[in-house]
């Protein structure tokens, strides 16, 4: 009962009216409470700092900067502190949108929060991965033999556990160079185009996440995993951290991004609440 109010509040606080929470689970306003004091389950935070260190695609060579402006106290009297950042919108956790890979897919500004927020679907290979590891349709159908199917509006979190080796910049990417000529040294985890496409032609999920650099592995040459998903308009979340942390269902997941306007992608803060 006391997972069933949590999800009911996390719902609430979606787009419920005023009315009270069905029979059992509790006022509309203790159940958000609920939520947000933790007391109705945990929140976990599915995102890396950003700072020098973040992982950004090896052709750009600037990556993160954070520039102090102001930090300490005016002739005022007051403490104050500011600064600039700048990077490019592919990088760290961040969000890539259908027009990432899509002429007329979704720019960053025009995705709906439908697509941005719903349950959470972790489909756990990392008993079987390595550097070069494709998601199958078997990883997928195999989730759906033990958890049922993969629910309409879901994010489906792709846990490899190569997050681990984020620190690690060489054992992320599978390369210590950078520019266009460590590329083709990529090697990390990513989707299958056929799990794509099977999951773009037979399931309606709302985005699709992974804890590595790309959705594509990084050995794809053509990127046919981006093609495939951001031309249904399902948008891709990657870097994404801390996916241990989360069930293989039950879970739901908040994954906001900064708002620019007729971007193709852009930093994000993905959290998710475990009743």
């Amino acid at each position: 009962m006391r997972r069933v109010a949590a999800i009911v509040g996390l719902m609430c606080v979606l787009g419920c009216t005023g009315e009270r929470a069905p029979e059992g689970t509790g006022t509309r306003d203790a159940i958000i409470a609920s939520v947000f004091s933790g007391t109705g389950g945990r929140w976990v935070d599915l995102t890396h700092p950003f700072s020098s260190r973040s992982i950004y695609w090896p052709t750009d060579t600037v990556g993160f900067k954070l520039e102090e402006l102001a930090h300490g106290h005016t002739t005022g009297g007051w403490f104050y502190s500011s600064y600039r950042y700048s990077a490019a919108e592919h990088g760290g956790t961040h969000l890539d949108a259908p027009i990432h890979f899509a002429e007329r897919g979704w720019t960053n500004d025009q995705i709906p929060l439908a697509s941005l927020v719903g349950p959470a679907v972790v489909v756990d290979v990392t008993s079987r991965v390595q550097p070069d590891y494709l998601l199958t349709i078997a990883d997928l159908t195999g989730w759906e033999a033990q958890h049922g199917q993969i629910p309409k509006g879901a994010i489906l979190l792709v846990r490899t556990g190569w997050d681990a080796r984020y620190q690690d910049r060489t054992a992320y990417l599978g390369t210590a160079l950078r520019g266009p000529d460590a590329v083709a040294q990529l090697h990390f985890p990513g989707v299958s185009a056929e799990a794509a496409q099977w999951l773009a032609d037979n399931r309606t999920i709302a985005a699709l996440g992974i804890d590595t650099p790309s959705i594509d592995y990084g050995q794809s040459a053509d990127f046919r995993a981006h093609v495939i998903l951001y031309g249904k308009n399902i948008p891709g979340f990657e870097n994404v951290a801390n996916l241990a942390a989360l069930p293989p269902a039950g879970s739901y997941v908040m994954a906001l991004p900064m708002k620019i306007e007729g971007g193709s992608g852009g930093p994000l803060r993905i959290v998710a609440f475990v009743p």
